[in-house]
């Protein structure tokens, strides 16, 4: 009897273990993250966001599958090239003049272990990068596998500036792979970094640990060059001069986009609606080069079976002027050259949905770490925009919007207005941009309330930032 009381004991252990073990929960693998970046991309090129122009089919399904963020701002940069000021800000977290110092310090001492992806490889993410970095730490110090390094630009020539002259200027042909550029190396690359990403995907599905991937294209920064076929997709004559066009841009010296910065000469001073057309020819084939780059990219995830459990952000830098307000580069306070493209998709996205509230893009960070179950370091400032994505919240994360370009341009967007302060030339623009979306008309001196009470929000906001430059004594009117 005692054992058979002793087996029937052993039995129900047996069993009693075999019911906890099948009820314990299996552990649920992280999502993969995969940041596709482009560099200089307007939110205005996007045929699926209005522009009927351009030919975007993949980014088109990108807004189709999930949340679009139609106010997603760059707060500005510290110098000439925009983007080292974006991509510090989207790696270390941190407001843009913090970042500034950052930045600084870095050149002394090794942070990266404050960078995005040491943070995604602290929570047992596989990290790759490829493309553009222009930041001044080494990006193999930021993530495990690193491919095809990329500088701010293409190599660029002095055939590429100044041009067309007229119709029968074709010294520069964005093809003709004799000029280098995205050429150098023989491939595009744009189809290099495709291929490093495809590459990437297959090995990483492989594993068991999830993915982290940051894909930086330098399209569509200039030297603007692309196959053929794509040029050919945009006839000239098919090609609409932008309402905001003129020939010269009034004070374009004092606010740094005179004849002196690099990106303002691209094009002949003054503007002309044909040397417009040309660029923004240029602009919208590269663009759709990129596009088909990011299909095969998006089909590799499909293939791996990786997709169903992938975040997927696609946005820019900062946007362009690319003509527009008689401009060429991304150094001033417009929306063209602020304001970028952001979509979000993934395993519990909604489909097909807008988001209005002002965010900034690098907090695409933030909302990753947070996907990610990674606790936010405290100097990370930028915020999560996860819960807005998903349809968990309606407060937005910024009720105002800043932005500066060095020492010679400030900007406040607020309730559906912005204020644009030139101190050099001592003076400001302000814009109804629910009245006025494209930016035409400033109605400052109509509006002087107006004006004195967004200056003042403005000083808070510089306040904030660690913003030293002095505007109170520029305007001291605007004080009483």
């Amino acid at each position: 009897m005692l054992i058979k009381n002793l087996f029937l004991l052993l039995i129900g252990v047996f069993i009693l273990s075999s019911c906890q073990q099948e009820e314990r929960p299996v552990e649920k693998k992280k999502p993969n993250i995969i940041f596709l970046f482009a560099d200089d991309q307007s939110f205005k090129t996007i045929q699926a966001l209005g522009n009927s122009e351009i030919k975007t089919p993949t980014l088109d399904k990108l807004v189709e599958s999930g949340v679009t963020f139609s106010n997603t701002y760059n707060m500005g940069g510290w110098n000439g090239a925009i983007c080292i000021a974006s991509r510090t800000m989207m790696n270390t977290g941190r407001f843009l003049w913090r970042a500034k110092k950052w930045e600084d310090q870095s050149i002394k001492e090794n942070l990266s272990n404050q960078t995005w992806g040491k943070l995604m490889e602290s929570a047992g993410y596989q990290t790759y990068m490829s493309g553009k970095w222009h930041l001044k730490i080494k990006p193999d110090s930021c993530f495990q596998t690193v491919s095809h390094v990329r500088p701010g630009m293409p190599k660029d020539t002095k055939e590429g500036y100044n041009r067309p002259l007229s119709e029968s200027d074709t010294t520069w042909q964005p093809w003709d792979k004799k000029f280098g550029g995205f050429w150098e190396g023989g491939k595009h690359w744009s189809e290099v970094l495709k291929e490093d990403a495809v590459g990437f995907i297959e090995n990483a599905s492989k594993k068991e640990d999830p993915f982290f991937m940051y894909l930086a294209f330098n399209a569509p920064h200039d030297p603007r060059q692309s196959p053929k076929k794509y040029v050919d997709m945009y006839p000239v004559e098919n090609i609409s001069v932008p309402a905001s066009f003129q020939p010269l841009y009034p004070n374009k010296e004092e606010i740094g986009c005179g004849e002196s910065l690099r990106d303002e000469r691209l094009a002949p001073f003054p503007r002309t609606e044909y040397s417009v057309k040309v660029n923004r020819q240029e602009y919208f084939a590269i663009i759709s080069h990129m596009d088909d780059q990011i299909k095969q990219i998006l089909d590799a995830l499909e293939k791996s079976g990786e997709k169903d459990n992938t975040y997927i952000f696609f946005s820019a830098d900062h946007g362009l002027a690319c003509g527009e307000h008689g401009l060429i580069g991304k150094q001033n306070m417009y929306d063209h050259s602020v304001r970028v493209p952001l979509m979000v998709i993934g395993p519990d996205i909604p489909k097909n949905k807008k988001v209005e509230h002002n965010i900034y893009v690098q907090d695409i960070m933030a909302t990753s770490l947070e996907l990610a179950g990674i606790d936010k370091p405290a100097y990370v400032e930028f915020k999560s925009f996860a819960d807005l994505a998903k349809g968990n919240t309606q407060q937005g994360n910024y009720e105002e919007i800043f932005g500066c370009y060095t020492t010679v341009q400030r900007m406040i967007r607020k309730d559906g207005y912005k204020l644009i302060v030139y101190p050099e030339a001592k003076k400001m623009l302000l814009f109804d941009l629910k009245n006025d979306p494209e930016e035409l008309k400033n109605i400052s001196e109509e509006e002087e309330e107006k004006v004195k009470s967004l200056f003042q929000d403005l000083l808070k906001l510089q306040e904030k930032m660690d913003d030293e430059l002095d505007l109170k004594s520029v305007f001291p009117e605007m004080l009483s």
